[in-house]
């Protein structure tokens, strides 16, 4: 065989590979070393593909494309800084346990640290941020790097999607000629496929933890960050049986399609409870399980600390321990989905009841809240409010997320919520928002503030190449607004200039650049009008102006009034 032929045989025998450990989508950064495989995949049937000119972007584009599907996605880019710029999204996707397949198009051996162009060293370039890293051989006719690349891709694959799921890296030299012959057939291959068993709780552990449940007369189930495609019905069967409080984080989705039956267990204001002092005296439990990652609020993590409940049961896939707080006492490696057929029935309880009057005070008060000018709060409410049912709402990190739990009802409507809370940064975004709206094809909407929204600019340039649905509100409060909530804001010298970070920028030009659908909002009946308006574009910008002072006061009012209230009458 020429060359050629044995680079063509070479990149379709990857593509097979890959297809045949389950891989249906790629992302691809365009690039010249990367052209064999970039080549290979655009040309293969039955295959996804997607472009994204700037390799953060896409990294998180295809990020949110696995997120939202579960399934393993493929992102290709050229040799060079092309792949530094991956390494956000994979740090995210590794905390996250996101299964990215990043390929990293390389010089050969021998162009590698002699001061070649566009060569680096890309060696296991992502260090302890991907679960398993090759660098792969280079084409040739050989029967063994045949077998080798069938079988190291699909450990690969394999990786990625065991407990807990995560980013691996394919490191692919390439020498030129880099051209492909599009008419050869795809070479067959001698392996088969990967496949893995379903654990289960074996008969001492099943009774342990029913033992536990079944002894323990107050308790609380916790639920963190669910993945999509969590069984919702046999979660709220469990915890009907047993009647404990189920404090559920927004990133959970179990306030949605909530039923009506277990509306009461549904503890959805549990942030602003938790910050009454008389009220955590009042609740604290005996036993508490948990399932998914420790939730967003930081009055919890403090009520647990503070409480240190005799059992704490951590129900995770994962041997990795994810007990930031150090009040875990049984680490169960599992899935959930052993745990709920360990169905306990109990009755309801006093302690059951405090919870759920608690939440309906909070709720009510809530409800009513009408916001002031310059508030973001009332913004949030709304657009929860307005969300139809079959749409999904994507959060930004540090006040949107923290709004969201403040204002997300328990409701019966299928809505669902992502964010990206490995690392809790606030790049990426508005890619990490198409991704998710590409794999899910419903009518999505990113809530984000306004440096969020800078970091991720050139996030937009994907809906040049695809067809988008998203409505983006930006909460434009003039810089990081997370930080007047924080112990910097008591401290004039530098704050604006260190933590406000002003910048006196306004997205309306973006709009017009990127030909989305733009309004710009200041009070709360402009934004209603702006909800109920037709969307004429694939993408809609909404840019509502606020003011980081009031909106901390308002906040900080509104969650006092819960806590007075709950001090007097719980």
């Amino acid at each position: 065989m020429d060359n050629r032929e044995v680079l063509t045989d070479y990149v379709r025998r990857m593509t097979g590979a890959l297809m045949n450990a389950g891989v249906t989508t790629v992302v691809i950064s365009p690039g010249s070393r990367s052209t064999p495989l970039a080549y290979a995949f655009a040309s293969t049937e039955n295959l996804d593909v997607y472009m994204q000119v700037d390799e953060r972007s896409a990294a998180y584009f295809a990020l949110g494309l696995a997120k939202a599907s579960g399934k393993p996605v493929v992102l290709l880019c050229t040799s060079g800084t092309a792949a530094s710029n991956y390494h956000p999204a994979i740090t995210e996707a590794y905390y996250a346990r996101v299964p990215l397949i990043v390929i990293t198009a390389d010089r050969p051996h021998e162009l590698r640290e002699v001061g070649a162009p566009q060569a680096i060293d890309q060696i296991r370039m992502y260090g302890e941020h991907v679960k398993y890293s090759v660098d792969m051989p280079l084409p040739e006719g050989n029967s063994d790097i045949d077998d080798f690349i069938d079988r190291h891709i699909s450990r690969a694959l394999s990786v990625a999607i065991t407990a807990p799921f995560g980013p691996v890296h394919l490191n692919v030299p390439f020498r030129e000629p880099l051209l492909i012959d599009f008419d050869r057939a795809t070479p067959t291959s001698t392996f088969r496929r990967h496949l893995t068993g379903i654990a289960t709780l074996d008969a001492n552990t099943a009774q342990l933890i029913k033992g536990i449940l079944a002894e323990s007369e107050t308790g609380i189930i916790i639920a963190g960050e669910l993945p999509v495609g969590f069984d919702k019905e046999a979660f709220w069967q469990f915890a009907n049986a047993l009647q404990w409080p189920v404090l559920c984080d927004p990133l959970s989705n179990l306030r949605s399609e909530v039923p009506e039956q277990c509306v009461a267990l549904c503890i959805d204001h549990y942030d602003a409870l938790l910050k009454s002092g008389v009220f955590c005296d009042k609740v604290m439990p005996e036993t508490v399980i948990r399932f998914g990652a420790q939730p967003v609020s930081k009055p919890l993590a403090l009520y647990l600390k503070k409480v240190r409940p005799s059992i704490v049961i951590a129900v995770d896939e994962s041997p990795e321990f994810r007990d930031a707080l150090g009040v875990v006492t049984h680490h169960i490696q599992t899935a959930p989905a052993a745990i709920f057929p360990l169905l306990v029935d109990k009755p309801q309880t006093a302690y059951t009841e405090l919870w759920a009057a608690a939440n309906q005070l909070a709720s009510d008060m809530t409800n009513s809240y009408e916001g002031i000018a310059g508030d973001e709060g009332i913004f949030a409410k709304m657009l929860i409010e307005y969300l139809p049912a079959g749409s999904d709402l994507v959060s930004g990190s540090s006040m949107p997320i923290r709004d969201i739990d403040t204002f997300f009802r328990a409701t019966a409507k299928d809505v669902t919520i992502f964010a990206n809370r490995g690392t809790n940064g606030i790049d990426g975004v508005v890619s990490t928002a198409f991704g998710i709206q590409t794999a899910r094809k419903r009518p999505t909407w990113l809530y984000i503030g306004d440096l969020s929204f800078l970091h991720d600019v050139n996030g937009l340039i994907v809906s040049r190449f695809h067809d988008m649905d998203l409505t983006i509100v930006i909460m434009n409060n003039d810089g990081g607004g997370i930080f007047s909530y924080l112990p910097q804001s008591e401290v004039t010298h530098h704050f604006e200039e260190l933590f406000g970070t002003p910048t006196g920028l306004t997205f309306n030009h973006i709009a017009e650049m990127y030909d989305a659908q733009y309004a710009a909002v200041r009070t709360p009946e402009q934004f209603q009008a702006e909800l109920v308006r037709s969307k004429d574009k694939p993408v809609r910008i909404i840019e509502v102006f606020s003011d980081r002072q009031v909106n901390v006061q308002a906040h900080r009012e509104l969650w006092a009034q819960i806590t007075a209230r709950l001090d007097s009458d719980v």
